[in-house]
This record gives C-alpha cells, sequence and structure tokens, in this order.
C-alpha cells in the first residue's frame, strides 16, 4: 500500500444509495479540482491521494470507476482511467436507462412485487462498458467493495490487495460492482465466479453495511498493520431525508407495506452509528481533524427514492453534490492540506 511521507494512510468511504450515488460523486470532483489546484498537477486523480478506497452498492460502483486502469501503449496499467467528471457521467448519462421499465415486466412483476422491479440488462451493460475485462486484482489500489453471500450467510469483502494474491479472491470488476450493487427487490441477485472457478450468490452490500467506513477502518488497521492515529479518512454519505412513519399507520402495516421503510431505516441507521462509532474513537485519539464525514440531508425538490433517474431528479443531485461541497468548503481545503 502506497503511503505518503508521514507514514499516514488516507481512505476515502461511499454509502449506498442508488442514483444518489451522484451526490459523493460531485463532491469528489470539487475535491479533484481541488487536489489539482494544490497539486499543480491538471492530471491529478481521486486514486492518486487516496491508499484504500471503500464502497457499498453505488459507492462499490464509484469505487470501482476510481480505480479503474487506463493503459498505455505497451498495455500495462499506467494511470486512473477516469477523471471524477467523467465517473459523475455514468450516473447522468445511464442512470436513466438502468432505472427503466417496460409495461411487459411491470405487469409481468406485478409492479416488482412479484419480480425484480428492473432488468439487470441495462446496468449490466453500462458496466461492462465501464469496466470491460478487467479483474480485480488489476486495479491501482487496494479497495474494499462490501457484498453480502445468501448461500453463506456473511458479508464478502472486495478487496485488490488479496485478490492480487490469490486468484481465488480475483473476479472481473464489471461483476464486482453488479454484485455490491444487486439491491433486494430492485434488482435480481447476482452469481459472480471468481478466478478459481467457485460462484458467489451475491446481494447489495448495503443490507448489512450501507456506510463501508468502520470495515475500512479494520482493514487498514487488520493487513497493513496502521494506527489509528496515522489514519486520514473521508467518508462520504448519498443524502438522507429521515422520513418520519405515523404510529397509527405503521401499527397496520404488514409485510407489504414495511419493505421500503424498512431499508430506509436500515439503511440510515447504519450508517448513523458508524458515523458515530469513528467519531468517538477519533475524538479519543485526539485527532479529530483526521475523520471527516460529508452527508447531507435531501431538500423536498430532490427524491430520497434511490431510482428516480428522471432528468429532473438527476440534475437536482447534481446540484445538490455541489452545494454539499461549496458548504463543507472550509472542511476540504483542510483536508486537502493533510492528503498532499
Amino acid at each position: 500500500m502506497a503511503k505518503t511521507k508521514s507514514k499516514i494512510t488516507r481512505i476515502l468511504s461511499i454509502d449506498g444509495g442508488g442514483i444518489r450515488g451522484i451526490i459523493p460523486g460531485q463532491i469528489l470532483v470539487i475535491l479533484e479540482e481541488k487536489l489539482k489546484a494544490k497539486t499543480g498537477n491538471p492530471d491529478a486523480r481521486i486514486a492518486d491521494y487516496f491508499d484504500l478506497i471503500a464502497g457499498t452498492s453505488t459507492g462499490g460502483i464509484l469505487t470501482c470507476a476510481y480505480l479503474i486502469p487506463a493503459q498505455d501503449n505497451s498495455g500495462e496499467a499506467v494511470r486512473p482511467k477516469f477523471s471524477a467528471s467523467q465517473v459523475v457521467d455514468l450516473y447522468l448519462k445511464r442512470g436513466g436507462d438502468i432505472f427503466s421499465v417496460s409495461v411487459g415486466h411491470k405487469i409481468r412483476t406485478g409492479g416488482g412485487i412479484l419480480d425484480e422491479k428492473y432488468p439487470a440488462k441495462q446496468l449490466e451493460k453500462a458496466l461492462d462498458e465501464y469496466f470491460g475485462d478487467t479483474k480485480l486484482s488489476q486495479l491501482i489500489k487496494p479497495c474494499l467493495i462490501t457484498s453480502y453471500d445468501i448461500k453463506h450467510r456473511k458479508g464478502h469483502f472486495f478487496t485488490q490487495h488479496d485478490a492480487k494474491q490469490n486468484k481465488g479472491w480475483d473476479f472481473l470488476v464489471k461483476e464486482v460492482a453488479r454484485a455490491t450493487s444487486a439491491a433486494p427487490t430492485y434488482f435480481e441477485c447476482s452469481n459472480v465466479i471468481s478466478d478459481s472457478e467457485v460462484s458467489y450468490p451475491l446481494i447489495d452490500g448495503g443490507v448489512f453495511v450501507n456506510n463501508p467506513t468502520l470495515c475500512a477502518f479494520a482493514e487498514v488497521y487488520k493487513q497493513f498493520k496502521t494506527a489509528p492515529g496515522k489514519m486520514i479518512i473521508l467518508s462520504l454519505g448519498t443524502g438522507f431525508s429521515k422520513k418520519e412513519y405515523d404510529y397509527d399507520e405503521a401499527k397496520e402495516w404488514g409485510m407489504v407495506q414495511w419493505v421500503k421503510p424498512l431499508i430506509d431505516i436500515m439503511m440510515s441507521g447504519v450508517a448513523d452509528v458508524v458515523d458515530y462509532q469513528l467519531r468517538q474513537m477519533f475524538d479519543a485519539i485526539g485527532k479529530q481533524k483526521q475523520y471527516l464525514r460529508i452527508n447531507t440531508k435531501l431538500p423536498i425538490d430532490v427524491s430520497p427514492d434511490m431510482d428516480d433517474a428522471t432528468p429532473e431528479n438527476l440534475q437536482a443531485l447534481k446540484e445538490l453534490g455541489t452545494y454539499t461541497a461549496q458548504n463543507f468548503d472550509k472542511e476540504l481545503d483542510a483536508l486537502v492540506e493533510l492528503l498532499v
């Protein structure tokens, strides 16, 4: 793992949240511009200034996109393929296709009640176009991408550094991205096959760790022997609405009515607990400035739905990402000083 001269390990972590991944994506566009200005390097990329990137679901897709390599004429991977702006374009240009459904599919699935809400074809097509046949081991930096193994009933973590050592943990990046984003009720579960030809039935890691920051913390602590005081962490959320649920209504709900509220409560609750735990740890060692969590409340003109990819909502999400970055301008400037 590459480190700065002061032996600080720099971690970027990105939550799940479907199309709302535009928000952290746009924050990272602003951060990348700040890094370019600070270093005087117009080709600076997010991956240059973090030693490990972690992501769940949409955050997992973003992680793959920041770390996917470009190749020189010899075929050797030398630089990150995409700028932060190009990564956001994956959502802005393909979101409408990914979260689209034919009338026939709606009828066959009972509007998503009898089967997954969306066919995976457009998602898989987009992932193939962006990631091709690149393998996890070929990503340019260590990573941690979450999913959940429904057969063995445990979390499954895709890690570049392990994939480099053992082909049993190596997978196609497009399959990693497909697995981490296989959100129950939205897309069918994914069956991915490792280089050692072992198959894993996986679903979205958001079912147990929508905010993967603490997992990234533990990975760096264990695998790379980095003490907490030697870590810098940027943790990015995908926005929250904290919708209130009325007791008189909720007490009458059955399985169908509880599905969406449970997903909402689970994702936001887990993310908040992880943030609390990390704040307490960094406060306890007097390193508060080395942990930065950025999340934002969703205004009324931005849909909280993970699959609202209407042109109006895509633009609103992009603007909210920029607005959020501007509100954290001083904190991001201070972070740049630590990262460079």
